[in-house]
C-alpha cells in the first residue's frame, strides 16, 4: 500500500471514483509538485479527470483534507514525544492576474488573492506530524465590504484555531499540546477564551504590546527589572546583506496579571532573551514569549525559547508550498477549486518536509517504511551505486535524494536541507514512472528491482 493510500484510507467523498482520484491526484502531484496539472497528469484524459475533481460540488475542500487530519492526529497519539507544538500563521496567496472568482484584495489593494491559516504540528525535534486545521478565506474589494462580513474580521481565525488545537488536546490526553502563534496572536481576547476552556492545551505567543500594568508600569520596563536566570548563545545564519554573527542573550522571566478595565484578569508568564553587547550598526535581538505556562527556572525557560524557534518550520510549510509547489501559479477559475487543489498541494508539502525530518531525527529506521522498494532501490540506481544487500536506513535513502537534487555532502554542508531532498525525490518519481511504464506497457523485465 503506498503512502498516499495509507493516508486517504478513511476517505469518504460519497463515491469510489471520487475517493480513487483525489488519491490519483495527490500521488501525481507528489510526482511533479512544480509542474502545471497538465504536465503532472501526464495525459489528457488524467487531466480532464483532475479538472472536473476540483470542480465537482458534491464534496467540499473540508471532506478532501479530512482523512489527513485524522492521520495526523493519529500520528500525535503515537508519537514518542511528550509535547506538541501546534504552529499556526497566515500567509498570502497572490493570484493577480488570473480570471478567478472569488478572490479578494492583499496587503495591496490592487493584488487579488486569498489567505490561507493552517495548523502544523510537529514534534520539538522538529519532526512535522501534519496539518490538523486550515482556514481559508478572501477579503472583499474594500475595507467597507469586509465590515459587512463578521467572518472576514480576521483575528477570530487565530482563536477559533486555538479553539480547535483545545478539541484535539481533549482527544489526545496523553501528549501536551501547545498552541504556538507569533505577534499577531498577541490577543486577549484568544487568551480569555483558553482561561474559560480551562487551558487543556498551552499557548505561547510572542508579545507584541507593551502592555500598561497597575500603577502605570510597563511591562517591557518591569520584566527589565527581573535577575538574569540564564545566557544563551547561538549563531545568527548569515543573510542577504548582513553577516552571520554570535548571539549571547540574557534571559529574564516576570509573572503578571493582565487585567484590561472591566475583563477577566489572566495570570501570564513573561520570558525575555534580549542580546548582550550587539555591534555598533546592529539592531539587538530580542525575543518576548507570553505563555500560560509557569516557568520556575532557567531550564524551564530555556525550553520555552527552544518550542519557540521551531515556529520557523511553518515558515518553510509555506516557502516549500508557495515556491516548491508553485500554488500560486494554479490556473482554476473560482476560488472553491482552488481551495480543494490547496488541500492536495498541503499534504504533499507536509510529505516532503516529513521525510526531511524523518531523516534526522530517526535515521535508523528502515527505509521500508516509509519508501516503496522500488523507490528506495530507484535512489541508488539514479545515483549509479550499487544496492545494498541489506534494506538501508531511511538515512541513506534521504541522502541518495539529497544528492540526486543536487547536495554535495561535503563535511562542512550539514545536513541537507528541504529544497535538495525535494528535487531528488522528483527525480527518483520520475525513475519510478519509468520502470513501471517498462514493465507493464512494454513488457520489459527488471530484475534489477
Amino acid at each position: 500500500m503506498s503512502w498516499t493510500e495509507k493516508e486517504f484510507s478513511t476517505i469518504g467523498l460519497g463515491d469510489k471514483r471520487n475517493n480513487a482520484r483525489a488519491i490519483k491526484i495527490v500521488e501525481a502531484i507528489a510526482k511533479a509538485p512544480q509542474s502545471s496539472i497538465p504536465q503532472s497528469c501526464q495525459g489528457w484524459a488524467e487531466t480532464i479527470g483532475t479538472y472536473r475533481f476540483y470542480s465537482n460540488e458534491s464534496f467540499t475542500h473540508h471532506e478532501l483534507i479530512q482523512p489527513h487530519y485524522e492521520s495526523t492526529e493519529e500520528r500525535i497519539r503515537v508519537s514518542d514525544s511528550s509535547t506538541i507544538l501546534c504552529i499556526q500563521d497566515t500567509t498570502e496567496l497572490d493570484f493577480n492576474g488570473q480570471q478567478t472568482e472569488g478572490l479578494g484584495r492583499l496587503s495591496y489593494d490592487a493584488q487579488r488573492g486569498m489567505y490561507l491559516h493552517p495548523t502544523l504540528c510537529i514534534t520539538p525535534e522538529r519532526l512535522p506530524l501534519g496539518i490538523t486545521d486550515a482556514w481559508m478565506w478572501a477579503r472583499g474589494k474594500n475595507k467597507a465590504e469586509d465590515q459587512k462580513v463578521p467572518q472576514l474580521k480576521e483575528s477570530l481565525r487565530w482563536i477559533e484555531g486555538y479553539e480547535r488545537v483545545a478539541e484535539m488536546a481533549e482527544r489526545c490526553p496523553e501528549q501536551q499540546l501547545v498552541y504556538l502563534a507569533d505577534r499577531e496572536g498577541d490577543l486577549y481576547d484568544l487568551m480569555e477564551r483558553a482561561n474559560q476552556l480551562g487551558t487543556p492545551a498551552d499557548w505561547l505567543i510572542r508579545a507584541q504590546h507593551n502592555r500598561s500594568l497597575p500603577e502605570q508600569k510597563k511591562l517591557w520596563d518591569e520584566i527589565e527589572k527581573e535577575p538574569t536566570l540564564n545566557k544563551i548563545t547561538f549563531i545568527k545564519p548569515r543573510k542577504k546583506g548582513e553577516k552571520s554573527r554570535k548571539i549571547i542573550q540574557e534571559i529574564k522571566v516576570l509573572r503578571y496579571i493582565l487585567s484590561p478595565k472591566g475583563k477577566t484578569a489572566i495570570e501570564i508568564t513573561l520570558v525575555q532573551a534580549k542580546e548582550i553587547n550587539p555591534p555598533k550598526d546592529a539592531k539587538p535581538i530580542v525575543w518576548r514569549l507570553m505563555t500560560n505556562r509557569r516557568v520556575d527556572n532557567a531550564t524551564q525557560a530555556v525550553e520555552i525559547l527552544d518550542w519557540y524557534r521551531c515556529r520557523w518550520e511553518i515558515e518553510m510549510f509555506f516557502d516549500v508550498l508557495k515556491i516548491g509547489c508553485k500554488i500560486e501559479k494554479l490556473q482554476l477559475n473560482s476560488k472553491e477549486r482552488i481551495e480543494k487543489a490547496l488541500m492536495m498541494y498541503m499534504i504533499v508539502t507536509w510529505r516532503v518536509m516529513y521525510l526531511m525530518r524523518l531523516g534526522r531525527t530517526c535515521p535508523d529506521l528502515p527505509a521500508d517504511l516509509i519508501f516503496d522498494p522500488l523507490e528506495w532501490k530507484s535512489s541508488y540506481l539514479l545515483g549509479k551505486q550499487s544496492l545494498p544487500e541489506e534494506i538501508p536506513t531511511i538515512k541513506n535513502i534521504i541522502r541518495n535524494l539529497a544528492m540526486l537534487g543536487g547536495f554535495l555532502g561535503r563535511k562542512s554542508d550539514g545536513e541537507p536541507g528541504v529544497k535538495s531532498i525535494w528535487k531528488g525525490f522528483q527525480r527518483m518519481q520520475d525513475c519510478v514512472y519509468g520502470i513501471q511504464a517498462c514493465k507493464e506497457d512494454l513488457g520489459v523485465g527488471m530484475s534489477c528491482v
